[in-house]
This record gives structure tokens, sequence and C-alpha cells, in this order.
């Protein structure tokens, strides 16, 4: 789809406030694996950033998806996975059920503030026992008069330790397990909600991750997001935004790496040439530089039929395996022509080949998008 001056001024708007407002402090945050949240979000909520898409009336810009696209795209100039990650759960993870189901006094009383950047919302779907597999979740909510008592517990929950508010599926009823979920949101200060444990991984080290434990926790049957039993579907939609997000993302990371590839390979020599001058190296960036023009077209032809009303599941699934693969082919492949420089923390390839793994992990593995790509084709066991 073709952008406009709009989209382009919005990238500009992004690129200046990652170059001033967040690059100067990725490498602390990454230290101390956790960034301030609330105030980077408060910033970008200043800036009209954390709302693109959501409705005017709840301080949103009535935008459509593209523009989300766009900042998808962008957030890849920041110098670490795990801040842009954590940004783009807060604004096409966690809260598109609640723009799009959500009933007016749930869109002021949580929508808005997250748009303003004022709370940080986070998702909790996974659980222990229950990853890519959404149908396996445990986590319960029964009700009680006109309460909710929810018991169970999360996993993998981005931003778990700083959010004000997480967006839990449940099961609400013992009917089949494609129709008895829901959505609800529970402020993180309720009681008997407990983060159990910051989760320390191999990379995405600035963004915080949580495991979550509900005990016991009673919220008001009006925070259910839309009807009660359709969450597995409400969810579904997410995670068609999230995977288009993601590889989106994706695209931008991996035209850093090889462009940081291209540059170091020039430079180094080796055998009195430098290293970009061997025949392989060139060809094979040349083929990995392909590669990602190929994986962009395919998000934003998914991205044009969701702009448009349409189904973009099959297209949305095929762009996040193929990020996925990338982001381990690519940052694995670029990281080899740096030879010792390559294995250094300090070094941005292996920075992105450590946060990258997760891709073909998080929102979805790539055994599952093969799995929904199988049954689109009807070529599934299960379709037989």
């Amino acid at each position: 789809m073709l952008l406009t001056s709009e989209h382009e001024e919005l990238r500009r708007t992004v690129k200046r406030f990652i170059t001033e407002r967040i690059n100067p402090h990725v490498e602390k945050w990454e230290a101390e694996e956790c960034f301030p949240a609330h105030q980077v979000f408060r910033e970008m909520g200043e800036l009209g950033l954390l709302g693109l898409d959501k409705p005017v009336e709840f301080g949103g810009l009535g935008l459509d998806f593209s523009y989300n696209a766009v900042l998808a795209e962008t957030l890849a100039d920041i110098d670490c996975g795990g801040v842009p990650m954590a940004i783009g759960v807060h604004t096409d993870m966690a809260t598109p059920a609640l723009a799009r189901h959500g009933s007016d006094a749930l869109r002021n009383e949580f929508l808005a503030p997250a748009i303003s950047g004022e709370q940080v919302a986070c998702l909790g779907v996974s659980e222990v026992g229950g990853g890519s597999d959404v149908a396996s979740i445990r986590t319960g909510a029964r009700r009680d008069g006109d309460d909710y008592i929810i018991d169970g517990g999360k996993m993998w929950t981005t931003s778990g330790t700083q959010a004000d508010f997480c967006v839990v599926l449940a099961n609400t009823s013992d009917g089949p397990v494609h129709k008895n979920k829901s959505l609800i949101v529970v402020p993180m200060k309720t009681p008997g909600v407990q983060v159990a444990a910051k989760i320390r991984k191999i990379g995405m080290h600035a963004s915080d991750t949580a495991q979550l434990f509900f005990d016991a926790v009673r919220v008001p049957q009006r925070y259910r997001i839309g009807e009660e039993g359709r969450g597995f579907i409400y969810q579904m939609e997410q995670f068609q935004i999230e995977r288009l997000w993601a590889a989106l993302n994706a695209a931008g990371n991996l035209d850093r790496a090889i462009a940081a590839t291209v540059d170091y390979t020039r430079q180094r020599k080796a055998f009195g040439k430098s290293i970009l001058d061997n025949q392989w190296v060139h060809f094979k960036l040349a083929e990995y530089k392909t590669e990602v023009e190929a994986l962009r077209s395919l998000a934003w032809r998914a991205v044009a039929l969701v702009v448009a009303g349409k189904d973009a599941t099959e297209l949305a699934s095929m762009a996040k395996l193929k990020a996925g693969r990338l982001m381990r082919e690519v940052t694995d492949g670029c990281l080899q022509f740096w030879g010792g420089m390559g294995y250094t923390l300090e070094n941005p390839v292996s920075r992105m080949f450590r946060d990258g793994r997760l891709m073909s992990i998080g929102g979805g593995a790539d055994e599952v998008m093969l799995q929904i790509i199988a049954k689109r084709m009807g070529i599934h066991p299960q379709d037989a």
C-alpha cells in the first residue's frame, strides 16, 4: 500500500523521539534489566503515539492500522529489542480488544489512561502449562454476585512488574474450550494479585517479564471486555495484530543488522582485502536483503487487508513465521561475518541475535503458525 506524507511525518516524529529520548539510555536500561515504562509511555502519550488507531473519544487519533504499522517498523531504530516489544505489547497486544469491544465505561477507566501513557498495560494469556496452546489455559474466573473471583497464574508477562492493569484471559464457564473464555481487565494493585517472579532471559533485557499469580482476586464483572465466552475470539483478533507488529518490527531490525554488517565487513581486512570483497559475503548479504524485502512486502500486504477490514490471519501467520526464521538466519549469518567481535555483548548484531530469538517463540511459536497456515490450506489432519 502507498504511504502518505502523514505516514512519513509520523516516522520522522518517532525517529526523533528515539534519538533524543530512548537510545541515550538503552545501555543503562539493558544493564538494569528494566526500562522506566511510565516515564517513556507518558512522553509517547504526549506525542499521540500510543493511540494512533484508537477511538478519538478516548484520546486516540482515530487513524487506521497502517499508522501502527509505521510505528512498529520505526521502533526498530531503538538500540535493543526489549523497549519496542514493551511498547508493542501496550499498543497492539494488550489494548486492541479493549478498544474494539470494551464498554464506554471500561474504556474511560483503562483505555484512556493507556493512550495518554498514565497507565501501563500488560497481557495475561500464556501460563506455565499453556503458551501457544491458548485453548488449554487453566486460570478461572467464577461469578460471585456482581463480581468475578479469579484464581490461577500467568507466565511470560511483558511489563508485568510495572503494569497498572493486566488484560487476563480466563475460563468463565465449563463449556467448550473455544467458547468458555473471557478477557477481563484486572488492576494490578487488586488484593490477591502477586508478581511472583521477574524472569531473567537470554535477551530482551530492558523489558521486564513477570510470572503472575491470582489468588481469589475479586473484580467487578463490568471489567469484562465484551461478551462473556467470546474471549478466545477476541484474543485471536489481538494475535493477528500482534503477529503483524512483530513481522514489521523484525523487518526494520534486520535492515539494521545488514547495514551494520556491510559497514563492518567493508572496513575489516583479512588476507589482503576487505571481508566484504569476498563473493560469499556480498552475495549472502544481497540474499539476506532480498529476503527481508520479501518479508516486508508480505507484512504490508497483510496490513492492507486489516485496513480494509478483511481477515488477515493467513498472511499475518505467514509474516510472523517468516520473521522468526529470518531473525534467526540473518542475525546468525551477519554475526558470523563479524568474526570474534560478533561474540561480544556490546556488538549490535549479537544483541539482535539474542533479542530476535524470541520471534520464533512469543506470540505463537513457528509450529503454531505452520498449523494455522496448514488449516487455511485445508491440509491439516484435523480438517481431513
